[in-house]
């Protein structure tokens, strides 16, 4: 089983599926994360893109992660991005993995860097040809899922829960390899709102820690 991730920028993938990755590797398939954008400048300088890619790379060593792909298409002005490069540039990726599992962002996430690789995701994700995604889901975003405004197109609606019991805590040291990127509690981009949210999605279902997704498409 080949599994690929598809994140906007560096740790949305860890946010969102840390632990399912590491229940993935447990059970012997293979990981792949793609993350689309890059920090570019006059918003970004150049030592902090370095930092974040440089801790993406040994967090998803951490998680047992097979190849990490960066797009580089500029963060944050990702919609200035013809919309066709977006679309080829994943079915590449797509191409080289064949993943049987992939995961996205969740459309309704305020970032608009989400909602662009979404929907540019599901357009590489059309089942013709040849290969065809067997499962498609979406993860919620710290931070980002939380803080749309509230609406039925918007609303992140779990119908998928995986118990991470077992792998919080290196979903933990994952997210801690990010520096740059965690604060202290209670911004949503802390450790412990990190272990809040699994276990709060744990409870849905009876379990000491989770994540939970959204069903896209599955073939059975």
């Amino acid at each position: 089983m080949n599994i690929l991730v598809i994140a906007p920028h560096p740790d949305d993938e860890v946010l969102g599926v840390g632990g399912t990755i590491a229940k993935h590797k447990e059970n012997g398939e293979n990981v792949y994360i793609c993350i689309v954008t890059k920090g570019m400048a006059p918003m970004f300088n150049e030592e902090s893109v370095e930092q974040v890619r440089n801790e993406a790379i040994e967090a998803h060593k951490l998680l047992g992660v097979e190849n990490t792909f960066f797009l580089d298409f500029p963060a944050v002005l990702l919609e200035e991005s013809p919309k066709y490069k977006l679309n080829a540039a994943i079915i590449k990726v797509l191409e080289k993995v064949k993943p049987d599992i992939v995961y996205l962002p969740h459309r309704g996430d305020i970032h608009l860097d989400h909602k662009i690789v979404f929907d540019a995701s599901m357009v590489a994700l059309r089942p013709v040809g040849e290969f065809k995604v067997k499962e498609i889901y979406s993860y919620e975003t710290l931070s980002e899922t939380e803080w749309d405004a509230p609406n039925t197109t918007n609303a992140f609606m779990p119908n998928t829960w995986v118990d991470i019991t077992q792998f919080i805590d290196v979903k933990k040291s994952a997210m801690s390899v990010f520096k740059s990127q965690v604060h202290s509690f209670p911004h949503p981009r802390s450790i412990q709102a990190l272990e809040n949210l699994s276990k709060y999605r744990g409870s849905n279902m009876g379990l000491k820690n989770a994540e939970a997704f959204m069903t896209i498409r599955r073939l059975v």
